[in-house]
């Protein structure tokens, strides 16, 4: 689908005419440090920005230059990453700073096809270091982008993602790439909290999901925050799993397994859990 130049330029406009009185003032807005950037972008997947800003900080302090990143044990990220969940993404981290130092000798690479060799790195992230860090004109489609893609341009009927990425190609001002993806994320971010704000229309229901503190996630935080504090004996583990959350060693252990074979747990023949050192 092709926009017209006047399509481009009103949307164009929309944006950056909201954006002069609702930019938001966020730490990795003030460097163009590519590790910078992509500490801030792995944070910032499926984690609220509130969330992010004080462990932001926190971890640069700690792993300041990609070099200490990838010199830290995995326990000791692990440890600082307590409270962000989804604790695979610390791991990808460390293992991205691995293969800069040994693949690229130290040196975030600039082009796509060599991002995207990096551990954990996909399509997006490497185009969040392009557009934050190198300055690149190139477009980036998160969530909040597709919506607002979708409502502004299709009236919120969903589109095949290649679609999608060709109209946010279209939309990107040359040589405004990086102020343009922060006026959309900040656009996007407000309309995420307008549409969570709108009481439910009638007749509308919603899906029914297990709720978050009787979900897989909720007891695998719950096993890596106890396994931060100290190693433990696995017996120990399913001991506190039963007592406090009245969950059973039939429903624990797969849990287990799965948190060994992610590579964020190690299990000794003993009997011991730790955090991989």
């Amino acid at each position: 689908m092709r926009l017209s130049k006047k399509q481009i330029t009103e949307f164009q406009n929309f944006i950056f005419d909201w954006w002069k009185s609702n930019r938001r003032d966020l730490p990795w807005r003030h460097t163009n440090d590519p590790y910078h950037i992509l500490v801030s972008e792995v944070m910032l997947q499926q984690t609220q920005v509130s969330r992010v800003l004080p462990k932001y900080d926190e971890f640069l302090y700690t792993f300041p230059t990609v070099h200490m990143l990838a010199k830290a044990s995995p326990a000791k990220v692990l440890r600082l990453w307590k409270g962000m969940g989804y604790n695979r993404r610390a791991l990808f981290l460390k293992k991205t700073a691995e293969a800069v130092i040994h693949t690229y000798n130290g040196i975030f690479p600039v082009d796509e096809k060599s991002l995207l060799t990096l551990p954990g790195v996909g399509s997006y992230t490497s185009r969040a270091i392009m557009v934050f860090a190198y300055r690149k004109d190139v477009a980036m489609v998160d969530t909040n982008i597709r919506q607002i893609i979708t409502r502004h341009f299709f009236d919120g009927v969903p589109q095949k993602e290649k679609i999608i990425a060709e109209i946010a190609e279209q939309l990107v001002p040359k040589g405004k790439s990086w102020e343009w993806h922060q006026a959309l994320m900040d656009y996007g971010a407000a309309s995420k909290f307008e549409r969570r704000n709108l009481e439910p229309v009638e007749g509308w229901s919603k899906k029914k999901t297990i709720p978050f503190h009787d979900s897989n996630r909720f007891f695998r935080g719950r096993i890596m925050d106890l396994l931060r504090e100290k190693s433990m004996k696995e017996r120990d583990v399913l001991d506190i799993m039963k007592e406090v959350y009245m969950k059973e060693k039939e429903c624990i252990m797969p849990i287990l397994q799965k948190l060994e074979k992610d590579g964020l747990i190690v299990r000794s023949k003993i009997g011991i859990i730790t955090l991989p050192e």
